[in-house]
């Protein structure tokens, strides 16, 4: 079944619900009008549609693969890869100093939606890119933007993320790639770092690699770590790639899923060690790292997002064409499509549902990161805020559903399901990655909950509740008594959240940090299903305020009523989880694990 970018859907939820049009009339974006942002989802999810998506199959039957020391990728991706770069599609938010168009990471974040429904392989690479660009044009110096920044924003270049390595995962305190001054301001790479995406390919004829290394006098821990830009070829002054660095490709990973994506073991310095300048500051490389993490958080949510929507589509086409059995009220002849049977839409509504709760936070999250860098300077620290508070809310509920969604496409299909020729596999396969990089979602509810919530003493948390209760307080204004019902059980749900959120705040300041970090996951999932409900409700408010009754808003009003009646009930039982404490989780034992 062939992806179909969900342009009009797309549109509403970042336009309406997210914002983007309100942050338009406000003047945060001079340069952007309506009719520009409806001609890029439009060129976007037609480039999806017709290029990107076709890839994806070969993408996962062949995959990319390690021919004489260096990654091949799937035939045809090369040539789609340079009509993405010809279209500018890679330089969307690019800073306009250095060739980039300058327009919104909201918008980017639409259109990345589209690229990874269509293909999560392809996808995942100029994601990468596009947090390189961030880290060096936020640490770089200006020599180093100068050379490398112009054609990592075109895509000519690619760049990647080298944190990880056999001994230091999550844990990056105990890295242990070493680098050693030069001399001549340049420093000698040593090491090995696992898990590098699009560590190598043949796509481009470069590779930015943004590497953490620690230098000969660091201290130890996390803050003794720095980093550097050591680039797959060396670079003349002129720009133009030269000889190989010292790095050699010691493997591809055989992975589960996104067979198209190349997952490289990189070592540095077999032979004497690979050149590569320090950005930054020396011992600051964590705080540089972590603008390209931040970066790729809302990337691999969106990543999240996408591959929701693609499975949804394709259970959808499946249950709309397979027949079995009789469904209650059915009266054609012969069996009905499985589509109308209860427990089938039950499933579909729940992917769509949850698919588009994802979305909103996602786009709200983008639209944050946005105000934060356009908006008026007294709200900017506010809205820096926000953007910190929603991240890791959006990375770990995000990809959560992702997952959640694919298994449940697989459930559609049935016993087709499970067999990889229908593609509903694939999704499953690819998404169950999501969760995992970039940060585990683990750690992403250890970040909200010790990180986030405390931030501004709780500002932050009140002030996006705060905005969300607006949404019930329209809702109820609309005399409208099934948006009142819905705002009711929104309502219930925020009330979760703080009286959740209250408990923990007591706890870390009573010191009691394993009762709260073993609520923690929980608590991540209680907000994202609170935020979820309260978009769901404000589409339900926009589409009745401009009177909307066409079949799409009709959808929209059925997916934030189940939605309220079947998913947000849930936050009782989490907000229950959250306050339970650690008491069984402490008891669990080393011994008991064995017994």
């Amino acid at each position: 079944m062939p992806y179909k970018a969900p342009v009009p859907d797309i549109a509403f939820w970042l336009q309406t619900v997210a914002g983007l049009d309100a942050a338009m009339a406000a003047g945060l974006h001079p340069d952007l009008t309506p009719d520009l942002v409806a001609a890029v989802l439009t060129e976007a999810g037609r480039f999806a549609d017709e290029a990107i998506a076709p890839l994806d199959r070969i993408g996962d039957t062949v995959g990319a693969r390690l021919e004489n020391g260096r990654v091949r990728m799937p035939e045809g991706w090369a040539d789609v890869y340079r009509r993405w770069i010809d279209g500018g599609w890679n330089a969307l938010s690019g800073p306009v100093a250095h060739g980039g168009q300058g327009l919104p990471i909201s918008l980017y974040a639409a259109v990345l939606e589209m690229w990874n429904g269509a293909n999560l392989s392809f996808a995942t690479g100029p994601m990468l890119t596009h947090g390189a660009c961030v880290a060096l044009e936020a640490y770089g110096t200006d020599a180093q933007k100068a050379l490398y920044l112009e054609k990592l924003v075109s895509g000519a270049w690619t760049g990647t993320m080298n944190l990880t390595e056999p001994q230091a995962g999550s844990d990056l305190g105990a890295l242990r790639t070493r680098a050693e001054p030069a001399g001549d301001g340049s420093y000698r790479i040593t090491g090995q770092k696992i898990y590098i995406t699009y560590g190598d390919h043949d796509l481009t004829d470069n590779i930015v690699h943004m590497v953490l290394a620690r230098l000969p006098d660091a201290p130890v821990g996390t803050r003794g770590i720095s980093l550097f830009l050591v680039p797959k070829r060396l670079v003349s002054a002129d720009g133009t790639p030269g000889a190989l660095n010292d790095i050699t490709v010691a493997g591809v990973e055989h992975k589960l899923g996104l067979h198209g994506s190349p997952t490289c073991t990189l070592s540095y310095g077999d032979s004497g060690g690979a050149v590569g300048w320090l950005v930054g500051e020396p011992n600051r490389g964590l705080a540089a790292m972590f603008t390209m993490m931040n970066s790729a958080r809302l990337s691999v949510a969106v990543q999240g997002v996408g591959v929701a929507e693609r499975a949804t589509q394709r259970a959808v086409a499946y249950a709309l064409e397979r027949r079995q059995g009789r469904a209650p009220g059915y009266d054609g002849e012969g069996m009905s499509p499985i589509a109308l049977h209860p427990d089938v839409k039950r499933m579909l509504l729940t992917m769509r549902a949850m698919t588009d709760a994802a979305r909103a936070l996602c786009f709200a999250l983008a639209d944050a990161i946005d105000r934060a860098g356009t908006g008026a300077e007294a709200d900017r620290a506010l809205a820096a805020d926000r953007a910190a508070l929603l991240t890791p809310v959006a990375k770990a509920f995000a990809t959560d559903v992702g997952m959640e969604v694919a298994s449940l496409g697989i459930q559609v299909h049935g016993g087709m399901g499970f067999i990889e020729e229908t593609g509903a596999a694939q999704h499953l396969r690819d998404s169950r990655v999501l969760p995992i990089y970039e940060g585990t979602n683990g750690i992403q509810a250890i970040d909200l909950v010790t990180r986030k919530l405390p931030l501004g003493g709780g500002d932050a948390l009140r002030a996006y509740v705060a905005e969300l209760r607006t949404v019930v307080e329209d809702a109820r204004a609309l005399r409208d008594p099934e948006a009142a019902a819905l705002a009711d059980r929104v309502g219930t749900a925020l009330d979760d959240l703080v009286f959740a959120a209250a408990w923990l705040g007591r706890a870390l300041g009573d010191g009691r940090q394993t009762d709260a970090l073993a609520g923690a996951t929980a608590f991540l999932r209680l907000f994202g299903l609170g935020a979820g409900g309260a978009y769901h409700l404000k589409a339900v408010v926009a589409d009745a305020t401009a009177g909307t009754a066409t079949p799409a808003a009709t959808r929209r009003r059925l997916a934030a009523r189940f939605f309220a009646t079947d998913i947000l009930p849930a936050t009782g039982g989490l907000r229950a989880a959250v306050t339970a404490g650690a008491a069984v989780v402490d008891a669990l034992t080393p011994d008991l694990l064995t017994a």
